[in-house]
């Protein structure tokens, strides 16, 4: 293992030195010792990348000091940030009305000969959800991707829709028009 250090760059093996002190650092800020622990190896992955910024005069102990800092800083905008948004998503009805049969009979047909247009998994996206009804938890699960990837995936999916219904239908999708007398192949 010595011999394994005096090969590595003098910048790594101080980092290493100091990894118990680095991690005590960010348990005492995070609370978490598993988060801190991911921390710290985030920030040792970018000090390889960023060690050439070090300052004439400062240490690589309190360089990595100030890279952690930066660090606890940004877990606790995402941890705020994922906060916000599940109170944004709690707050949403989970009940969806049915469309009255009428409304269901005038939706344009072209949705569905559109959807081969899309990229195969925004089709199947979207088909599971806005066509089937199926819920962004049962499609994760079905996935096996994340609730919040899905949601941005089934919004990507939608707006690539949209550009294709407008790119088709012209006019009367822009407007929301129900009437919709794009011409199809019989």
């Amino acid at each position: 293992m010595e011999a394994a250090r005096r090969q590595t760059s003098p910048v790594i093996a101080t980092l290493v030195d100091n990894h118990r002190r680095f991690l005590s650092f960010l348990t005492r800020r995070v609370g978490n010792p598993s988060d801190a622990e991911e921390i710290l190896q985030a920030a040792f992955v970018k000090s390889v990348e960023k060690s050439h910024s070090i300052r004439d005069g400062e240490t690589v102990v309190a360089w990595f000091y100030r890279l952690l800092r930066n660090a606890v800083i940004d877990y606790y905008r995402h941890r705020d940030a994922e906060h916000r948004a599940l109170k944004r998503v709690a707050g949403m009805s989970t009940e969806t009305e049915t469309p009255e049969p009428d409304f269901e009979r005038a939706i344009c047909q072209c949705v569905n000969d559109l959807l081969p247009t899309l990229k195969d998994d925004y089709s199947a996206l979207l088909r599971r959800v806005d066509l089937e009804g199926a819920s962004i938890a049962e499609v994760s699960a079905e996935t096996g991707m994340k609730a919040n990837n899905t949601r941005v995936k089934l919004h990507r999916a939608r707006t690539s829709l949209r550009k294709q219904l407008e790119l088709s239908c012209g006019s009367c999708a822009e407007h929301g028009c129900l009437d919709c007398t794009c011409r199809r192949p019989d």
